[in-house]
């Protein structure tokens, strides 16, 4: 490799400099799948090799994003560039730059098994501020050990490689000519590289995105193996606001999707208490009493005290969650506002004027508290609970007593519910009080005297998950004999879902569903009803409950009211979902890319997008609907009821 055409011109160099980040990115794709195989199930050879080299068009467009400034400083037509330390400089600067590109990406192998796609820019929203985020990062690296050595084992090759081929000063015959070609090669690089992060060099072809993944798989949820996290950051940084859309004019939309509810009927308004509990990361599969039919029969799940509650309670046959993120689920379940694309907490409209479940309650003489045993300022959900209206927020630094911290997240379940108990006692009434769970989190473990008393499974949650069905199951113990019990409707539920378990959850129905409870002691309220129930039903739900009195805006409906076809949406990025008559809608860009049946097809294979166009049309109206009155409100600030 001594000889000129290798060693001495820089521009080869260059290019086996670049080769060689597109190798690395080629070799961490596989080791995402390989990691996530279970996630992607019935991926074939030829598909998996489709992907591969769909994928490059976006490892391509990454490379140029992430070496830009490396690439031009080799471009200078100047010989100090062949300088020792100038080399050694850009050698640290590609090491630096491609590393931190490396490391998010393989951070993506476990982040993915939490929110089901690739990191975007609202990742950065999702955790700043966190007071833990160093500790929580290093606790990530031990835990997931095997992803932090495969990092560990790319930088170590990327360093080993770039170092076998260096650039030596050429002694040009024609100072002149030579001269000539380097200057004419900045704007040949500049134009290749223009064409590699846009993904083409045709002027009329719109710059790739992550939608475009697509094209390169047959089910849209294997998009996730054709990206690459630093691709997915770099083209959702900086996200422009919601587009309005015009599908339907003013009256088409209000028959198809309007979320201004209006009450109907003159009966007195409740005074009942309202309880509601969301439960972290508690996917409807590890509920034993909402999966009579898995495993033959056999299937007893994680959670005997929920077990027991859904007994005397109601639920629903189908219930899903409006996102899959903690952030998302705050905004659905408290003020019935969905996530579309960007969690609505981050996105340029959390500011808006809205009212949530607190604010309407208020009106009405209710006191309002939220409850989290983590640090003040986690997640964002302080700044939520109170723009959403709740009067009080309680957290770790409001907890009296000490010892009961699990080092990673803040208060164990088990105590912090005992507390959230005691308060509930002084309570002026009526209250609507909220409290969010946080043991069923990584790094899934359970308080040292509780080891090996939870039921454990083949996925490290479902210990945990059997602790805060424990630590719940407490919680009513302590409560069921005070005063204010029998006066109260609980909501009981869960922010998203978690690593799956059984095939029939791994895709866009499973990944999803997550339990909707309502317990009213001593009530009629039980059994499971026939209908799809998701987060954003539970606000106008809850009002209806209580005669509420006003009008208020709500993207959910009410579990009551079956004068209408139920249905519910969520989205994962720019995918959309609609569930609605036993079916699920996929659609990209506002394209429709499957419909499925998720009763009679579990595992959602049999795309039935040509056999019932009727059914396809009906759903993508009604999807569209929704989106044009979500996009319309959030740009317009019209988010509550003015009357004039």
């Amino acid at each position: 490799m001594k000889n000129w055409l290798f060693s001495r011109n820089i521009y080869i160099v260059l290019i086996y400099r670049i080769l060689i980040i597109l190798l690395l990115f080629s070799v961490s794709r596989a080791g995402f799948y390989v990691f996530n195989n279970k996630m992607f199930p019935g991926l074939t050879a030829g598909e998996f090799l489709t992907i591969m080299r769909g994928g490059l068009l976006f490892d391509i467009s990454a490379t140029v994003y992430i070496n830009m400034v490396f690439i031009l400083f080799q471009l200078v037509p100047f010989d100090f560039r062949y300088g020792r330390k100038y080399q050694k400089s850009l050698a640290w600067l590609f090491f630096i730059t491609n590393g931190v590109a490396f490391a998010a990406n393989t951070a993506d192998f476990v982040y993915y098994r939490f929110v089901f796609k690739r990191a975007t820019s609202d990742i950065f929203g999702t955790f700043e501020g966190e007071p833990n985020i160093l500790k929580m990062i290093l606790r990530f690296l031990i835990d997931y050990w095997p992803a932090t050595l495969f990092c560990i084992a790319l930088w170590v090759v990327m360093v080993w490689l770039y170092r076998r081929l260096e650039p030596v000063k050429p002694q040009p015959s024609n100072r002149t000519v030579y001269t000539i070609v380097n200057i004419l090669m900045i704007p040949l690089a500049a134009g290749l590289m223009i064409g590699g992060a846009r993904g083409s060099l045709n002027e009329s072809t719109r710059p790739i995105s992550n939608s475009n993944a697509a094209r390169y798989v047959k089910d849209p949820k294997n998009v996730a193996i054709v990206l690459n996290t630093p691709f997915s950051i770099f083209r959702t940084s900086g996200k422009k606001p919601l587009e309005k859309k015009n599908f339907f004019n003013e009256d088409e939309l209000k028959v198809l999707f309007d979320p201004h509810h209006i009450p109907s009927g003159d009966k007195p308004v409740k005074s009942e208490n309202v309880v509601v509990i969301i439960l972290e990361s508690f996917g409807r599969e590890y509920i034993g009493a909402l999966n009579r039919d898995l495993d033959s029969g056999k299937y007893s799940g994680y959670t005997p005290f929920i077990d027991s509650l859904i007994n005397v309670s109601l639920t629903f046959d189908v219930s899903l969650a409006n996102g899959k993120k903690s952030i998302d689920a705050m905004p659905s379940i408290l003020a019935s506002i969905p996530s579309l694309e960007t969690p609505y907490a981050i996105s340029h409209y959390s500011n808006n004027q809205i009212e949530g479940l607190a604010s309407h309650l208020k009106k009405k003489g209710y006191y309002t508290t939220f409850f989290h045993g983590a640090l003040s300022g986690s997640m964002g959900f302080d700044s939520f609970a109170r723009m959403s209206g709740f009067e009080d927020y309680v957290s770790y630094e409001d907890y009296p007593y000490s010892g009961d911290t699990d080092g990673m997240w803040g208060i164990w379940d088990e105590p912090f519910f005992g507390y959230f108990a005691e308060k509930m006692k002084e309570f002026p009434q009526p209250f609507l009080a909220s409290v969010f769970s946080l043991s069923s989190h990584h790094p899934f473990i359970v308080p040292e005297k509780y080891r090996n008393k939870f039921k454990k499974g083949p996925v490290p949650i479902a210990e945990v998950v059997g602790y805060t069905d424990f630590a719940l199951g407490e919680f009513f113990r302590k409560i069921s004999s005070e005063p204010f019990f029998e006066n109260t409707l609980f909501v009981i539920t869960a922010d998203h879902t978690n690593e799956s378990i059984h095939k029939e959850f791994q895709n866009s129905f499973g990944l999803y569903s997550v339990p909707v409870i309502l317990y009213k002691p001593g009530s009629d309220l039980k059994g499971i009803k026939n209908r799809i129930a998701q987060q954003i039903d539970i606000m106008p739900t809850v009002l209806h409950y209580l005669n509420y009195d006003e009008e208020f805006i709500a993207f959910g409906n009410d579990l009551f009211d079956d004068s209408y076809e139920p249905f519910a949406f969520n989205t994962n990025g720019s995918t959309y979902h609609l569930y609605m008559r036993d079916h699920i809608l996929i659609m990209i860009d506002y394209k429709p890319v499957g419909l499925y049946n998720y009763k009679s097809d579990k595992f959602l294979e049999i795309d039935l997008k040509e056999k019932e166009p009727d059914l396809l049309l009906l759903m993508e109206n009604k999807l569209k609907a929704i989106i044009q009155s979500y996009n319309s409100r959030l740009i317009d600030n019209n988010m509550i009821v003015r009357k004039p």
